[in-house]
């Protein structure tokens, strides 16, 4: 039997709110729009994009339930990626304005933006939520697998193109040094500050 509209809205409405709501991945996804522009965020863009896809696509097939199983495993996940968030935070909070050439800093790669997805327990959290609670929406577990996975993956490209857009529309009203520091700081302290729930609960 299909699902009724109802349940399929819920789960869409679901994975809107997990992809768009203010994080650590959408800080940087600011950032990247805001210093290097909407064309050269692509690969930050994908990157997110496709660890989303493949965390989804983890716990609906059950991985990530085991993965978090482990206490050992997960506290190694949360320190390291506590870890990487920290590094990119300080980075971003001392990057200078875009015209600072002086600075040696390029946009966040693909790998380097899933890592950032892949390193979250509360991200495994929210997949695994999304996979028990929505598998009724598909009639197989591979149906559910593909289901999860694309929608996470489009959620997540369409999220972190608009807080990219967001982050280039800083980029054209910001034009002194004094500015640009000031959302640096701004940014830098929100994707530090994502990091605490990764500790809570």
């Amino acid at each position: 039997m299909s699902p009724v509209p109802e349940q399929s809205l819920a789960f869409l409405l679901f994975v809107a709110a997990a992809t768009v709501s203010p994080g650590g991945a959408t800080a940087l996804a600011t950032a990247s729009g805001a210093r290097f522009g909407i064309r050269r965020s692509f690969p930050f863009i994908a990157g997110i994009s496709i660890g989303m896809g493949a965390m989804a696509v983890a716990s609906a097939s059950g991985l990530a339930s085991l993965l978090l199983a482990l206490p050992a495993l997960e506290l190694a996940i949360r320190a390291t990626g506590t870890g990487y968030l920290l590094y990119l935070a300080w980075r971003i909070a001392w990057a200078g304005s875009p015209a600072d050439a002086t600075s040696g800093i390029g946009p966040l790669g693909a790998f380097g933006a899933a890592a950032t997805v892949l390193y979250n327990p509360k991200a495994w959290a929210v997949t695994i939520g999304a996979a028990s609670s929505f598998a009724h929406l598909a009639g197989s577990v591979v149906g559910q697998v593909l289901l999860i996975g694309t929608t996470f993956l489009g959620f997540a490209a369409v999220s972190m193109g608009l807080w990219c857009v967001l982050g280039y529309a800083f980029r054209q009203v910001l034009k002194s040094e004094g500015h640009w520091r000031v959302l640096n700081a701004v940014l830098g302290a929100l994707l530090a500050a994502s990091i605490i729930p990764m500790w809570l609960g």
